[in-house]
């Protein structure tokens, strides 16, 4: 029997979108949130929802929210803060997992810590299911298919094109990262590197554009597609010309970041002057916005055997309905597998491709 989608954080800014989403393509989800004047209005304004008041300082109330296989969408960040009571409902209950998490850190926590315990308890986790980080998975998943068995490298860049603004909870979670080391996989094993510790650059749109190196899903998704790959690397493409600054700022930053007492004020002065939850831009904004993804495989001479390019609307909106699909897609037929799950895992490479498509991404 299917089971019911729950949506977490359905007040904030990505799951408004998100709620807003899953009504359009005919689901009726249950819209959880810890504001229940908030919750009622948008039930209401959406046809007559059914709400759930849950808060992550209480985590018995998220754990109340799903049954087994019910499927638990979350966009409750910043994630290495507020991430955990759900992973922790979705386990102990069974039901599956996807959330809208950017953050290295509570992704690679998704795959070590809570992977294996899903796995037991024959539940499926989908982490970073949006714009974060599912374009690369999906061209470096059809890179590395189109390559063949020669395939060692593969390379993948992000870069948004047009007018876009960050909502206040994408600003919580980037600073938030910018203090943790990240993860990349080097000579066919995850290593530990500083954020932004190199720096590519990639022809998009008719013009050579940077992107720094960060920390993602693909770094522990890809591998597992394609035994022989050795090396995975991750850009994003967001900051222009501030690239190299950044790259400059994340060496400086590192060593500062194991003092006593850096990370804490940090964090401190991230949760007084960047909140979460405080809105996003608008929809003539967003439309302004579009999304470029660049992946290339590489064979060990160096040699690119396949490049893979997709395009498509901005990350918000990508985001919202990729969401949607994934949860109506487990809520209808489950998943490929149990554990925690890349996208290509979850649903398959040509269903994912669909998926994206459906969502405002595709081929270029």
């Amino acid at each position: 029997m299917a089971g019911r989608i729950v949506l977490f954080g359905a007040t904030g800014f990505t799951g408004e979108l998100t709620a807003e989403a899953l009504v359009e393509r005919g689901a009726r989800p249950v819209l959880a949130a810890r504001n229940v004047e908030r919750l009622r209005a948008l039930g209401d304004r959406l046809g007559g929802l059914e709400i759930a008041v849950a808060d992550v300082e209480r985590p018995e109330s998220v754990h109340e929210l799903v049954e087994r296989d019910d499927v638990l969408v979350t966009t409750v960040g910043p994630f290495a803060r507020w991430g955990d009571p759900a992973a922790e409902a979705a386990v102990e209950r069974g039901a599956h997992y996807i959330d809208s998490t950017g953050e290295p850190a509570f992704i690679r926590r998704v795959f070590e810590v809570y992977g294996p315990r899903a796995s037991r308890a024959g539940c499926g986790l989908i982490t970073a299911f949006g714009y974060d980080w599912v374009p690369g998975n999906l061209a470096g998943a059809l890179a590395l298919r189109e390559a063949g068995d020669a395939a060692v490298r593969v390379v993948v860049g992000y870069f948004q094109l047009g007018r876009a603004g960050f909502s206040g909870g994408t600003q919580a979670s980037t600073m938030g990262a910018l203090m943790e080391p990240v993860f990349a996989f080097r000579d066919g094993r995850l290593v530990e590197e500083r954020g932004a510790a190199r720096v590519a650059s990639f022809d998009v749109a008719g013009e050579r554009r940077p992107g720094v190196s960060v920390g993602s899903s693909e770094h522990l998704a890809l591998p597992r597609l394609a035994p022989g790959l050795r090396e995975v690397d991750v850009y994003l493409g967001w900051f222009g010309g501030k690239s190299r600054a950044m790259s400059v700022g994340s060496a400086l930053m590192a060593p500062a970041a194991r003092l006593p007492g850096v990370k804490a004020g940090v964090g401190a002065l991230t949760a007084r002057f960047v909140k979460g939850s405080t809105g996003g831009p608008s929809a003539e904004e967003r439309a302004e916005g579009r999304s470029h993804f660049v992946a290339m495989a590489f064979d060990a001479g160096g040699r690119c055997l396949a490049e893979v390019r997709l395009e498509g609307v901005n990350g918000y909106d990508f985001t919202a309905g990729m969401l949607a699909w994934g949860a109506m897609r487990a809520a209808d037929r489950g998943l490929r597998g149990a554990g925690a799950l890349g996208p290509v895992d979850a649903f398959g490479l040509d269903e994912l491709e669909a998926g994206a498509a459906g969502a405002g991404i595709a081929r270029s």
